[in-house]
């Protein structure tokens, strides 16, 4: 992509409605614009970024075995009120009627909606088990939407829920969420804790938070920092076996770590001394275990081994799609601008022309744009007639990692500039071995679907 024909309306001042950093970040790097309260249009740059986040859930959701559908995001309150929750859940849900007086709601979660499409066709134990997932807009009418994508009332959500027979099956379920939630957190440069959370509208007694340590977090959270430790990697998982996925919840969440609705200080104070920690968390994610909560009222049963209907044991889980991109930002910038971690760039590397116009320059940038292209990379030449400065203060606002810098000087040389947006660092090499850095940097990004 040439800037100079991409739609990047880039903010020089700060709204003043922008409280915090990602909010302030993403209004000025064009990446959304806000229509109405907590409601935004995402604009190119943001767009971008939401699918890359996007694609790495859909990854690692079909690499635990759960199968995508897609459900309607109005729905009719009759389910609701089967299950109970239509009176229940509050003002938070957004209700309204048709043409013919019908009530209907836009969706804030759809768990009566799924298990009504799981009652309809399945009917045996054998078809079990299974776990159905939707990435999805919903919408939650909060009091004060604030903070841009991070508490906005229009969000974009992966929702998730397992069918199984017994409560060991949906257990099973919980813990194999568990471990995809923290490959895909980690695909995205973060570490999102998991921790003990309350279960709120949702319900059931078994449920983790994962939540991304950032000052401007909503959740006052308490933890061992041994927690900081720990590190998912390039682990090989079976996702059938029940003693691994087990293994792996009790190793990330062994150590202390709780929300302040579950925080119990008793426990807390057996931590050592020195490894107790007090922060804020982002809340980017979320599991439940709640056994026949909506299988018993919804009629949800298949016939069991001796022929018998039981209801089948549910959980849901969640991620936060598009407040994730807040997330990422939260952790990772700086007093320039965002520093996307590699996993989710919007583009893989800036070009940046210093001089365009020049005949040798401008080569040397279409080379570039071409080499990496043909590697299956996205660069972003910047091919605009602007000075240096602006075209540095751009790339470092909207946070691509790297970024080439092409000039006659170097060139007179036979070098480019190729820095490092989230060290600073530059090295001069030629041209070739920019392409050879840049395509080795996502080599390996590439190959496991990053």
């Amino acid at each position: 992509m040439r800037l100079s024909r991409y739609f990047l309306p880039v903010l020089k001042e700060t709204p003043a409605e922008a409280q915090i950093v990602s909010h302030r970040y993403m209004l000025r790097a064009g990446m959304i614009k806000q229509q109405s309260a907590g409601i935004y249009s995402w604009l190119p740059l943001g767009f971008k970024v939401l699918r890359k986040i996007e694609n790495i859930v859909h990854e690692e959701q079909a690499r635990a075995g759960h199968v995508p559908i897609q459900m309607p995001i109005m729905q009719g309150a009759d389910l609701w009120r089967e299950s109970g929750r239509y009176d229940d859940y509050g003002a938070e849900m957004l209700r309204m009627q048709d043409r013919h007086g019908r009530d209907l709601l836009f969706t804030p979660t759809a768990e009566e909606m799924v298990t009504d499409i799981f009652r309809s066709h399945v009917s045996s134990y054998k078809d079990l088990p299974l776990t159905l997932y939707q990435i999805q807009w919903k919408f939650r009418d909060e009091i004060r939407p604030r903070f841009g994508v991070m508490r906005g009332r229009e969000f974009y959500m992966k929702d998730g829920y397992n069918f199984d027979l017994t409560k060991e099956d949906a257990l099973h379920a919980y813990n194999r969420h568990l471990v995809s939630y923290l490959r895909t957190y980690e695909r995205m440069g973060l570490q999102a804790i998991p921790m003990r959370a309350d279960s709120g509208p949702i319900g059931g007694d078994d449920t983790h938070e994962f939540l991304v340590l950032a000052d401007t977090g909503e959740s006052e959270v308490f933890y061992d920092s041994a927690v900081t430790d720990l590190t998912f990697g390039d682990r090989e998982i079976d996702y059938d076996s029940h003693d691994q996925c087990k293994a792996i919840l009790e190793e990330f969440t062994s150590k202390y770590a709780r929300t302040d609705e579950t925080h119990d200080e008793a426990l807390f104070n057996d931590v050592p001394d020195e490894r107790r920690r007090t922060a804020r968390g982002i809340e980017v994610g979320q599991i439940f275990y709640f056994g026949t909560k909506y299988s018993e009222p919804l009629g949800a049963t298949v016939q069991g081994p001796d022929g018998k209907p039981v209801p089948v044991h549910m959980g849901s889980h969640g991620i936060g799609v598009s407040r994730l991109l807040g997330a990422i930002i939260e952790a990772s910038h700086d007093d320039k601008g965002i520093i996307w971690p590699e996993g989710v760039t919007p583009f893989h590397c800036g070009i940046v022309n210093l001089k365009q116009g020049d005949e040798e320059a401008d080569a040397a940038c279409e080379a570039l744009y071409k080499s990496l292209s043909a590697l299956g990379l996205e660069p972003l030449y910047d091919d605009r007639k602007e000075r240096a400065g602006g075209k540095f203060a751009t790339m470092d606002l909207i946070g691509l990692p790297w970024r080439i810098t092409v000039g006659p000087r170097g060139l007179k040389n036979g070098v480019v500039e190729v820095t490092s947006r989230r060290t600073g660092e530059s090295e001069e090499m030629t041209p070739e071995l920019a392409v050879a850095k840049i395509a080795g940097i996502y080599e390996g990004h590439m190959v496991r679907g990053l």
